[in-house]
């Protein structure tokens, strides 16, 4: 549950830091942004950390709770990028942990924070990957991440005029951070986006005929 609650410690009250919940967070990132696909990239972005986290054996709540916010100023505030989520964060009462991943995943982008945990290095890498991954399972005729492989992913990374905003050299930086390899890494992608599938819109028509 979220919210704080106070604690004693040597005879002095302090007040626990307020843990965001998954509905704050979904609840906020509406509140900035009514750009469907925004909202499907948060979602996709959340499913994914929230698979990592428990590959890892991490906490996934706060893993998917800051991958849903992660480009919560993007809509509104573009050239404000995560320097405004950051403040609306602040001013939220969210804990500096969360304000600092999502200010990480612009790392040499728009921010000067470097992902330095296994949770900011993932955000970095999965960011960008997920984007990539969407983009492939758009033009596949089941319009599917239920049936996709890696190998098709690969296969559009090689083709650089496709999805051509996704930052390639952001995925390869952060699989090194992570001493990840790129096939692994694209595999942890495609199994979280499928546990949201229908929410952001890659469920498709598994029954299609394939090329």
């Amino acid at each position: 549950m979220g919210g704080s609650t106070a604690h004693r410690t040597r005879g002095v009250w302090k007040m626990a830091e307020h843990v965001p919940t998954r509905d704050e967070a979904f609840a906020l990132l509406r509140q900035y942004n009514e750009n469907e696909a925004l909202v499907k990239h948060a979602l996709a972005v959340e499913a994914v950390m929230r698979f990592c986290a428990r590959k890892r054996g991490q906490d996934a709540e706060q893993w998917g709770v800051i991958g849903l916010v992660h480009d919560l100023d993007y809509e509104q505030f573009p050239d404000q990028h995560c320097h405004k989520s950051a403040q609306i964060l602040r001013e939220q009462g969210w804990p500096e942990a969360y304000v600092r991943a999502v200010m990480s995943h612009g790392w040499r982008i728009c921010t000067d924070v470097e992902p330095t945990t296994d949770l900011e290095k993932t955000l970095y890498a999965m960011d960008e990957l997920t984007g990539l991954v969407a983009a492939t399972a758009l033009v596949r005729p089941s319009r599917s991440v239920l049936d996709m492989t890696p190998k098709s992913v690969k296969k559009k990374w090689k083709e650089k005029s496709f999805a051509a905003g996704v930052n390639r050299e952001v995925i390869e930086k952060g699989a090194a951070m992570l001493g990840a390899d790129l096939n692994q890494l694209i595999e942890d992608a495609i199994a979280g986006m499928r546990e949201a599938a229908p929410e952001i819109g890659l469920e498709g028509d598994v029954t299609a005929q394939q090329l």
